[in-house]
């Protein structure tokens, strides 16, 4: 199991960016596929984006496609999401996610271990 930490969120107007970032701890970071996933109030968890443990393949959602970028640094442990042209819509939880290391590579998962979340606010 990994343990994860996210960080980065807060409030933000509509059109603006915001960095997230997760700080993965264990020696097995390396061989994870790992994702990012949101949830809205009222609204199912969703998966943002994705990438996976050596390829650096990555998947984004369609809502967030061409506005979100997800990268990974094996050396450090972590994993990141810059977001730009945020939306009101784009408020959520955002939680880090990992899948077990021992999956094929895929960004769409499945994951298994997760984070506790941040909170993104953006105001219209």
């Amino acid at each position: 199991q990994v343990q994860l930490v996210e960080s980065g969120g807060g409030l933000v107007q509509a059109g603006g960016s915001r960095r997230l970032s997760c700080a993965a701890s264990g020696s097995t970071f390396s061989l994870r596929n790992v994702a990012w996933f949101r949830q809205a109030p009222g609204k199912e968890r969703e998966l943002v984006a994705g990438i996976t443990r050596s390829t650096f393949t990555t998947y984004y959602a369609p809502s967030v496609n061409g506005r979100f970028t997800i990268s990974r640094d094996n050396v450090k442990n972590m994993v990141f999401l810059q977001m730009n042209s945020l939306k009101p819509e784009d408020t959520a939880v955002y939680y880090c996610a990992a899948d077990s290391g021992r999956n094929r590579p895929n960004a769409r998962g499945p994951y298994s271990d997760w984070g506790q979340g941040t909170q993104v606010t953006v105001s219209s």
